[in-house]
């Protein structure tokens, strides 16, 4: 490749005679030459470490998930729920390297699924690199994050291998091929075929294809294992189960927030890109102004749906409640995902609004309909997503649309861009449902008729971390729990019939006799 440099010496020679016109001309368009490949390598370099920054982002929210759902659980199934997200990114890794990534973006392929790429194989190609499967990884494993909260204490261990396993290399990476794939069916960017609607579906960052996915898996598990020991009375009553840490619940939803800054602006995969004229700005706006904007979106929503919980709840219970503060705000960034792009900051708003009532709604009903689910995981990101779906066939605005998607495409139905947007965002929300539906119900109820899903009454009543785990992840005192733990310890020969001790006791120290009576 020639040199960058350029100087009259090198360049007098060639214009001393005519005859040298072409000597000219090839000098000139030789630097040229090397000028614009090394504003092409520059560009693809800026675009790699911008997906890449992207990709820990999204990867840093699975510390978010450990924390949210730590502390969301009681402290005696901390070390079980903390070991589940880890093997919720481990296996789901290696399964989504196998064949989730194939399944997903392996083109050419047909409308349904994907079908090459597998283990990698035959990449980097002209349509990804490295940095694009590790970004797509981070999202399969969310989804599987998603899921596991709404089955929390009192799941088997070898059940959560299983489904997260099966989640991330073909559930998942099926919807994402139909919505983010060049050759999916419901794709904006399709380009063999028909495109549905003339539309497609705008799921930007995942709305339903992230997060419908994992709420609704969550859901039917949830359902077909059952409530919780104790989640209701004998009348039916709700009986809260609260989670052991405040402070963790916090904790995870800053770190998802945070994390949440690389799934919604970083799912333009570049940054260096110019609208050219496709806006009236000048060259100050491109699609580093597009994220921007996404950033801000996606921060509207999560607050406004974070208020809207706080003075809600505030007057249906009668005091401020962190928790569901917390679990609103999420609820709000779901919502946003799918139209974060495409939408005005005023829209986010009212996106962030409905889905706060959409999740406090839900929650309503899954206690009328005793359903249990520790993280209110179903609710939040089945229901919530399922609004952000439709939000966006509702308010995405035709010159965003324009910029991401291309000119002349149909927008959201209140800017005045016609149905076939939200008829196909519809569309998207069944089509899922029903996916989901048939995949996971029948590996949950195997599961379960191979008693391989629900753990015992025992030690779900004494605690995974002590029966599963070989103790408690720290130190402890839960009142409630003292008694059940106590038989247990009995049973299993460990302490002596006139023996009480603190739950930290088991596997640690030794047993303090009291004065409690014999068992």
């Amino acid at each position: 490749m020639a040199s960058l440099s350029c100087s009259a010496t090198d360049f007098a020679p060639l214009l001393t005679t005519a005859a040298n016109a072409t000597a000219v001309a090839d000098y000139l368009c030789t630097q040229f030459n090397t000028i614009s490949n090394k504003l092409s390598d520059t560009t693809y370099a800026i675009d790699n470490t911008y997906l890449l920054f992207s990709a820990y982002l999204v990867f840093a929210m699975q510390l978010g998930f450990a924390m949210l759902c730590a502390g969301s659980v009681r402290a005696k199934n901390t070390m079980n729920i903390m070991l589940t997200n880890v093997l919720d990114a481990a296996a789901g890794g290696l399964s989504y390297y196998l064949f989730g990534f194939a399944f997903a973006f392996g083109a050419p392929s047909n409308g349904f699924i994907g079908r090459h790429f597998f283990g990698l194989r035959d990449y980097p190609s002209p349509s990804g690199d490295y940095s694009f499967f590790l970004y797509q990884w981070a999202f399969a494993i969310a989804a599987a994050g998603i899921t596991s909260g709404s089955i929390a204490e009192r799941t088997q261990f070898v059940a959560y291998l299983i489904y997260s396993s099966f989640l991330t290399g073909f559930v998942y990476p099926i919807v994402s091929h139909w919505v983010w794939s060049a050759d999916g069916w419901a794709s904006p960017t399709r380009t063999d075929g028909d495109v549905l609607f003339g539309s497609g579906v705008i799921d930007f960052a995942g709305s339903g294809v992230v997060h419908m996915v994992g709420g609704i898996a969550g859901l039917w598990g949830a359902f077909i294992e059952g409530p919780r020991i104790g989640r209701f009375d004998r009348t039916g009553r709700s009986v809260a189960l609260k989670g052991h840490s405040a402070s963790l619940v916090v904790l995870g939803s800053f770190l998802l927030w945070f994390g949440w800054y690389g799934f919604n602006p970083g799912s333009f995969l570049t940054i260096v890109k110019s609208y050219g004229n496709m806006s009236n700005k000048r060259n100050y706006y491109g699609q580093w102004s597009a994220i921007g904007r996404t950033g801000v979106t996606t921060t509207l929503a999560g607050c406004t749906a974070a208020l809207t919980t706080l003075f809600s709840k505030r007057l249906l219970v009668g005091h401020w409640n962190v928790t569901d503060v917390c679990n609103g705000l999420l609820g709000g960034f779901a919502a946003i995902t799918a139209g974060c792009s495409v939408v005005e900051p005023w829209a986010a708003i009212v996106c962030g609004f409905v889905a706060a009532w959409v999740l406090i709604g839900l929650n309503k009903l899954a206690i009328k309909v005793k359903y249990d689910d520790p993280l209110e995981a179903a609710q939040l990101h089945g229901g919530c997503g399922a609004w952000g779906v439709l939000f966006t066939g509702l308010f995405a605005k035709g010159e965003y649309v324009d910029e991401i998607y291309g000119v002349g495409r149909p927008y959201g139905l209140l800017m005045g861009g016609g149905g076939r947007l939200f008829a196909a965002q519809v569309v998207e929300v069944l089509v899922i449902c029903g996916w989901v539906t048939v995949t996971m119900v029948p590996l949950f109820y195997g599961l379960n008729k191979m008693k391989l899903l629900r753990i015992s009454r025992d030690d779900e009543t004494a605690g995974m971390d002590l029966t599963r785990h070989g103790g408690f992840a720290y130190a402890y005192h839960d009142e409630e729990d003292d008694e059940s733990i106590r038989k247990l310890g009995f049973m299993m020969g460990r302490i002596e019939p006139a023996t009480s001790v603190s739950p930290s006791a088991i596997g640690h120290d030794t047993p303090v006799a009291t004065s409690a009576p014999p068992v």
